[in-house]
């Protein structure tokens, strides 16, 4: 194991990041990150709760009203992010490394992660130079000038979830830093420890105290304090739906800023002139890859009629062959859910599948034997004989479960795949382009791939439609999230 990344999994005690000291809670409480694959104890966390987040918000404020982020010239906060740019990926391996010990992907997924976050680092470095107002012509009797300038809105409460866990924090954090904001950001239970070490890499870089403050902790107790605390502008969440739904109520009372990227339950598209040889491997891995923990997992897939029964047949076949197992062995492609509480979520479904009448193609129970069994591990699970209307077909399982319909009518089809509360992500694959075309067109969805899925770029913006959400991450379009507009009017003789 890396020697830079033992004291993080030596099963000890660690701190948080607050004001760029390390700290424990002030209550003294503690809870436990634990590897998923094993059930080993990693490491002890602080369980903030209100006075912890009080402090970090202040550290915050202080370093946002009072210290030099926001009102530093654009080219010294660049050239800090491009520093912390560089120490990510010097150290990459070991953040790979200590994600999978977290929350149990596979090493190789992540370290197929370092051209992303590097890239998304560098990206927001980017952007801090790009910022810019407009001149308007006003139409005012008299002599007026009239202009815009964009400010940071001020302190960032960021709320990031386990499926991604150092990926996340640098979509979080570097947006916000791009835009003169600071940060207090609380990683996700479950999956904590890159935070911590991304926020060490921070300081290092020369980020100001107080600029960018890790909170550990619970969503109920840590998150909710950051969501209803005065000092807070703007709430960026990623998460659950019903979570969302909790941090908007929440964030009334002080009608601060919200971005929410929540869930989703993709449609994926499958016609009869689709590449099989292409369309079944992507079609499998859009649903199982990160054993399916992914918010844009395409889970309800439509084939059509002509090619339905050969493309299950394949694509049972794909999924027969993928090798589930602890995600630090080089060979493994799925491994475990993060916790022994999505374990019972999925499981769950397992049997709520079946009680709909819904049929288990393949799949449908938890592994427990051999190296198995003290980790949490379920095979990827194939549906048929799904109506769009089961729970199964509609509920994000956020597990490696796909539910496969078979259709006949393109219009039909299209009415499907848009019925449904979220709109997070879509595939299609089709040879044909007019084809292709008219399915995006008609997708209400956030992002839609074409013979493709999953890909993403720190250009491209993401986001989602009805309950999966609003506002963007990635893109230019990211930083006008962190974003105040000030008009300006000046009289002139």
């Amino acid at each position: 194991m890396p020697t830079a990344i033992e004291r993080f999994v030596r099963g000890s005690d660690l701190a948080m990041l607050v004001d760029g000291n390390p700290v424990h809670a002030v209550s003294g409480q503690t809870f436990e990150s634990l590897n998923p694959a094993t059930g080993a104890l990693l490491a002890r966390l602080p369980a903030a709760d209100a006075a912890d987040v009080d402090l970090a918000v202040r550290s915050a404020r202080r370093a946002f009203d009072e210290g030099p982020w926001s009102s530093m010239k654009p080219y010294d906060r660049q050239r800090i992010m491009l520093r912390f740019a560089d120490l990510v990926e010097a150290r990459h391996e070991d953040l790979a490394v200590l994600d999978t010990l977290d929350m149990g992907a596979p090493i190789q997924r992540m370290r197929a992660n370092l051209r992303r976050s590097v890239g998304m680092a560098r990206f927001y470095a980017g952007l801090t130079t790009a910022l810019r107002g407009e001149t308007i012509a006003n139409s005012i009797p008299g002599n007026f000038q009239t202009h815009t300038t964009r400010e940071p809105v001020g302190v960032v409460g960021a709320i990031v979830p386990w499926n991604n866990p150092h990926i996340a924090f640098i979509w979080k954090v570097g947006a916000a830093l791009a835009a003169g904001c600071t940060v207090v950001i609380k990683p996700a239970e479950e999956a904590s420890l890159s935070a911590l070490w991304l926020g060490e890499m921070l300081l290092e870089a020369g980020l100001p105290d107080g600029v960018v403050n890790v909170v550990t902790g619970f969503g109920e107790t840590a998150g909710a304090a950051l969501t209803v605390h005065p000092g807070v502008d703007k709430i960026a969440f990623t998460g659950s739906t019903a979570t969302g739904q909790a941090i908007v109520r929440a964030a009334a009372g002080t009608l601060k800023r919200v971005t929410l990227e929540l869930g989703g339950k993709s449609p994926n598209i499958v016609f009869n002139d689709a590449d099989l040889d292409l369309a079944v491997p992507g079609a499998a891995m859009a649903a199982f890859t990160n054993s399916g923990q992914v918010c844009s997992a395409g889970t309800r897939l439509f084939v059509e009629r002509g090619v339905y029964d050969d493309f299950v047949s394949a694509m049972t076949a794909y999924a027969q062959s993928l090798s589930v197992g602890n995600g630090l062995d080089e060979g493994t492609q799925l491994g475990p859910l993060v916790s022994q509480t999505q374990l019972e979520r999925v499981t769950d479904y397992f049997e709520v599948g079946r009680q709909e009448g819904a049929a288990v193609h393949y799949g449908g129970a938890r592994l427990t034997s051999g190296d198995y069994a003290n980790g949490y591990f379920v095979p990827p699970t194939i549906f048929t004989q799904v109506d769009n209307e089961m729970r199964v077909a509609r509920e994000e399982i956020f597990g490696p479960v796909v539910s496969v319909m078979a259709f006949d009518d393109h219009d039909a089809v299209l009415r499907q795949a848009n019925a449904s509360p979220f709109g997070l992500g879509g595939g299609v694959w089709t040879n044909d382009l007019s084809k292709a075309t008219r399915t995006v067109d008609a997708l209400r969805t956030g992002t839609v791939w074409v013979n493709c899925y999953g890909q993403m770029d720190p250009a491209v913006p993401f986001g989602g439609y009805r309950m999966s959400g609003y506002g963007r991450e990635g893109g230019v379009q990211h930083i006008d999230e962190f974003l105040e507009t000030k008009s300006v009017w000046i009289q002139t003789r």
